[in-house]
């Protein structure tokens, strides 16, 4: 059996060794690697590639929001699975902003981690239910002052499909797989999709997408 590997990134030595002996008793997961701010972090991933990061978002040295963020920018192949206390709005919207796949609560780390694990690890995105609905009610509420609810007429069926894999973590690559197309043509569906319906990044296609209830069998 092939196993997920995972960098675990925290600066808490003691939720490391939990994190890592959670994990470690799963045979499909194993801890490859571990690092205790954002620049080891960094320095983690470019040197073992990891199939998933288990990221905090409050370090010192380096943030786990700009790690990510250069994480992502340098291994896209890497998925960023957020680990924090923090379950407000004003955290959320620049995890997802920053590259994330998903976003876990420390307070659920023993009910949720490990699925999160391998739900980003298959190209998936992961949010817990309050923060489903935080998206849902932000997006919402650009429609009410402004949005237009009928966009979503003016896409064309092969453009809603990669909308929809786009919207759950999937790269172009991936979903040109899946759809026999091109990367650069999955590249160019995007741009037209966000285009249409006035988006401008990935939090705003994940909100569109849940809006439009394109992800429902997932969340």
């Amino acid at each position: 059996m092939t196993k997920t590997r995972v960098l675990l990134v925290d600066d808490h030595m003691v939720v490391r060794i939990g994190l890592k002996a959670l994990i470690d008793a799963e045979p499909d997961l194993a801890v490859v690697g571990e690092a205790g701010n954002g620049l080891e972090a960094l320095a983690q991933a470019r040197a073992l590639v990891p199939d998933v990061i288990v990221m905090d978002i409050s370090m010192p040295e380096m943030d786990g929001l700009e790690a990510t963020r250069r994480i992502r920018a340098e291994l896209p192949q890497c998925c960023v699975l957020i680990l924090t206390v923090h379950a407000q709005e004003r955290y959320l919207f620049p995890v997802l902003k920053a590259g994330a796949a998903g976003y876990v609560l420390k307070s659920t780390v023993d009910t949720e981690l490990l699925d999160a694990i391998r739900t980003v690890a298959r190209g998936g995105a992961f949010l817990y239910p309050s923060a489903t609905k935080l998206l849902l009610e932000d997006y919402l509420g650009q429609l009410q002052r402004g949005g237009s609810p009928d966009a979503y007429e003016t896409l064309s069926e092969r453009e809603r499909e990669v909308l929809k894999l786009l919207a759950l973590g999937y790269t172009a690559a991936q979903v040109g797989d899946k759809l026999a197309l091109s990367p650069k043509t999955v590249e160019t569906y995007r741009g037209r999709i966000m285009e249409k319906l006035n988006l401008t990044g990935r939090a705003d296609l994940i909100q569109y997408a849940l809006a439009r209830g394109l992800l429902a069998e997932y969340t």
